[in-house]
């Protein structure tokens, strides 16, 4: 059986309970290294999962001990450490946003190309059971032409689950970037082109910071979305529902309603315009939730990529033309007026 030696940069929550255990109960996985500039916490990490630490990706990446690496640092160090790594000869999982800017991210995916090694980015939402039947009831014509959608991801914050709570480095513009669009959002706007199979061409945004007094990022942000074809619909990503997460997308179509992680019971219900109900029961999406989180596949599907040579289901331009929709977001509430993504060279088919 053939088997990847990986090593995790970034031991934070995401890291924690994600990419390690995924990793850890991987049986074509070696977990050969963490590393983290916190040295306690990488050592604590190290310790449980019987590996070495490091305290610099540098040393990590020089010592020629990894294969591939998942890069689970603050987003403002995603693009110079993936680069590093591809240069090194290293395969990279990089969590999302991929990037703070188009001009990093396209370095990353130049990096790949030239060192002929694998990008993936850690976007999760395409591989829950519910949304992969929605984007096959789509495809197959059984929901007739689509008119509108609305999407949203909310919880209470990740000071509740981060490992630095509020002081980490989630609320600090200068490492995340952005708040509440860039964990919550960016997946949200990835779920929908793969859900819809085209482009979001046009977005207008209000981005706001009004839960949080003790962040300087966004926290609030509701956009309206417009696809290729003239697809409308909304998307809201939240740091402050105080109560369950909210984490579901409906998509109206000529000839159904699908309800995605709407319903406790079915994470997918298909309302017919001829009245019929159809309820699938398709297992829990993951969640920070306890209890909700298992195996979110990214790590399986990296895994495979690299050890039998195959694209990545999420390579890195798909990462870039979803955090293409997050930074038009940012435009247009900057400048109080839609953005178009046709003028910012996104690839529109």
């Amino acid at each position: 059986m053939k088997t990847l030696k990986v090593g995790v940069i970034g031991c934070g929550s995401i890291a924690q309970h994600r990419h390690l255990p995924e990793y850890a109960f991987n049986r074509q996985v070696e977990l050969v290294a963490v590393c983290d500039n916190n040295g306690e916490r990488a050592t604590k990490v190290a310790e449980k999962y019987g590996v070495k630490a490091y305290t610099s990706y540098e040393e990590l990446l020089k010592s020629g001990e990894v294969e591939a690496v998942s890069v689970c640092t603050p987003n403002y160090l995603h693009a110079s450490i993936t680069i590093a790594a591809l240069q090194a000869g290293v395969h990279v999982l990089c969590e999302k946003p991929m990037a703070t800017s188009k001009e990093e991210a396209e370095a990353m995916i130049k990096a790949a190309k030239q060192s002929g090694k694998k990008l993936m980015i850690a976007h999760n939402q395409r591989f829950v059971k519910s949304h992969q039947k929605a984007r096959q009831l789509i495809e197959s014509g059984e929901i007739g032409k689509i008119y509108s959608f609305r999407t949203a991801f909310g919880h209470g914050g990740p000071e509740g689950w981060s490992v630095e709570g509020k002081e980490g480095w989630f609320f600090q513009k200068e490492k995340a970037f952005v708040g509440a669009m860039g964990d919550l959002g960016v997946h949200k706007t990835d779920l929908l082109r793969y859900l819809l199979g085209e482009e979001i061409t046009e977005v207008g945004a209000f981005v706001e910071t009004n839960a949080k007094d003790f962040a300087d990022v966004d926290d609030n942000a509701v956009c309206v979305l417009k696809t290729e074809s003239g697809i409308i619909g909304t998307l809201a990503a939240s740091w402050a529902y105080v109560s369950n997460e909210d984490n579901s997308t409906i998509i109206y179509g000529e000839k159904a309603i699908l309800r995605l992680e709407d319903d406790p019971t079915y994470s997918l219900v298909v309302q017919y315009a001829t009245g019929e109900v159809v309820n699938y029961e398709l297992g829990k999406i993951q969640s920070n939730a306890e209890g909700g989180q298992n195996n979110s596949h990214i790590v399986e599907q990296f895994v495979d990529s690299v050890l039998y040579d195959k694209e990545p289901p999420v390579p890195g331009e798909e990462g870039m033309k979803s955090l293409q929709v997050i930074l038009a977001a940012l435009e247009s509430q900057e400048k109080k007026q839609i953005v178009s993504l046709q003028n910012h060279g996104v690839l529109v088919r």
